[in-house]
C-alpha cells in the first residue's frame, strides 16, 4: 500500500491508521502523525470506516513521536470500538486508494471486526533482575560458578575465552527459562482471555513477553490473576502489564490483504 515512488514537492497523501465500523467517530483532540501533527479523520463507506490523517509524501515518517502518535490513536479508539490497526507506515495518494481497499475487502474487515467487538489486548512484559538471576544461576550450576570464580577479579583481556563461555551458558539459561516463564505465565492467566500470542523479546534479560486478547468482561479477573503471578515472582522478575491495547498482535488490516 505504501508508494515508495518520488512525487511532487508539495503533494500529500493519507496515513492510514486502522479499519473501524463507520458510526464510530474520531476524538476532535484526535491528532496524527507528523510535525506538526495531522488532522485524523474518517473515510466511510457504507458500515466500514478508515482513521485517516494528511501528511506530505516527501515527509519522512517514522520518528518515535510517530509510532507514539499512531498507537495513542489506536488505543483510545479500541477503548470504545473494534479496530483492525493498519500497518504502521501505510501512505495511500487519496481517498479514491482508500475506497478500493474497502470495497475489494470488505467481507473479511467486516469479519474480522465482528470478532473482535469487546476485545482488547493486553501485554504482559516482564524482564529477570539481572543480580538474582544469576546469582540464582550460579547456585545451581557448579560448571558456571566455577567460570565465575575464574573471571572474578581479573581483566577482560586475561580471562576472555572464559567470560565468553559463561556469557553463553548464562544466555542459555535465561532463554530455557524465558520458554518457562512464558508458560507459566499462560497456564494461570490464559483462562481469562480467548486468545494469546508469544511476542519476541525486546532484551536480552527479557522473562515474559505475550500479548493476550482478552473480553471487556473479563478484564478485572484478568488483571487480578496477572497481578497475582507478577507477586509471585517480584524476586526475580520486574513486570508490567499494558494495556487496554488495539490488538496488534492479533489481527491488521494489511494481513487480511492478498
Amino acid at each position: 500500500m505504501t508508494d515508495e515512488r518520488k512525487q511532487p514537492a508539495g503533494e500529500t497523501g493519507l496515513f492510514l491508521y486502522g479499519i473501524m465500523p463507520s458510526d464510530v467517530e474520531p476524538t476532535p483532540d484526535a491528532e496524527g502523525v507528523g510535525s506538526p501533527p495531522g488532522e485524523v479523520t474518517a473515510i466511510r463507506q457504507g458500515d466500514l470506516a478508515v482513521l485517516v490523517s494528511e501528511v506530505g509524501l516527501e515527509e519522512p515518517i517514522g520518528r518515535p513521536a510517530d509510532l507514539t502518535a499512531y498507537q495513542r490513536l489506536l488505543d483510545a479508539t479500541a477503548a470504545v470500538a473494534p479496530v483492525l490497526p493498519v500497518r504502521f507506515g501505510t501512505v495511500v495518494t487519496g481517498e479514491d486508494a482508500v475506497d478500493d481497499l474497502l470495497d475489494a475487502h470488505h467481507d473479511r474487515f467486516a469479519a474480522a471486526l465482528a470478532e473482535l467487538e469487546d476485545r482488547v489486548q493486553y501485554t504482559v512484559h516482564g524482564r529477570f533482575a539481572e543480580a538474582e538471576f544469576i546469582s540464582g544461576l550460579l547456585a545451581q550450576n557448579p560448571p558456571a560458578a566455577a567460570l565465575a570464580d575464574q573471571v572474578r577479579g581479573r581483566s577482560e583481556v586475561e580471562c576472555r575465552e572464559e567470560r565468553i563461555r559463561l556469557g553463553e551458558m548464562i544466555a542459555q539459561a535465561v532463554e530455557l527459562r524465558r520458554e518457562a516463564e512464558n508458560r507459566d505465565l499462560v497456564d494461570a492467566v490464559g483462562r481469562y482471555a480467548v486468545a494469546n500470542a508469544a511476542r519476541p523479546p525486546s532484551h536480552e534479560l527479557d522473562a515474559v513477553n505475550v500479548a493476550f486478547l482478552v473480553t471487556t468482561d473479563d478484564e478485572d479477573e484478568f488483571i487480578q490473576a496477572v497481578e497475582d503471578f507478577a507477586e509471585r515472582r517480584r524476586d526475580l522478575v520486574r513486570m508490567r502489564l499494558l494495556g487496554p491495547l488495539a490488538p496488534y498482535d492479533f489481527v491488521s488490516a494489511h494481513q487480511l490483504v492478498d
